[in-house]
């Protein structure tokens, strides 16, 4: 089940904005073998230090943001990707307003 239409072409840093003070998330693609999201970060939110239980692909689609895994801080700027292994410890914060996809590979 997917919250866009299947088959059709649509423009993904466009499909989520910007909310003052808030990461915004949008749920595009859901199956049993993972899911797609995207997500819209103001400057200075933040995801807390957590693991989850699959690998995941970051992708920024705008902005810069700094990706923490396992302690080791990164910083990627729009067209960077960065891949979070499976249960090791990541936090994500947006050094300027951010936009991102997130695939989770179960």
């Amino acid at each position: 089940m997917t919250s866009m239409e299947k088959s059709l072409p649509f423009e993904m840093t466009g499909s989520i904005d910007y909310q003052t003070g808030s990461i915004v998330s949008r749920e595009i693609c859901k199956t049993g073998a993972g899911n797609v999201t995207l997500f819209a970060f103001d400057q200075g939110q933040e995801l807390s230090e957590h693991t989850t239980p699959f690998d995941a692909l970051v992708f920024i689609l705008d902005g810069n943001a700094e990706i923490t895994i396992s302690k080791q801080p990164y910083q990627l700027r729009t067209g960077e990707a960065i891949i979070m292994p499976a249960n090791q410890p990541h936090a994500v914060r947006a050094v300027r307003r951010f936009k991102m996809s997130l695939t989770m590979l179960r």
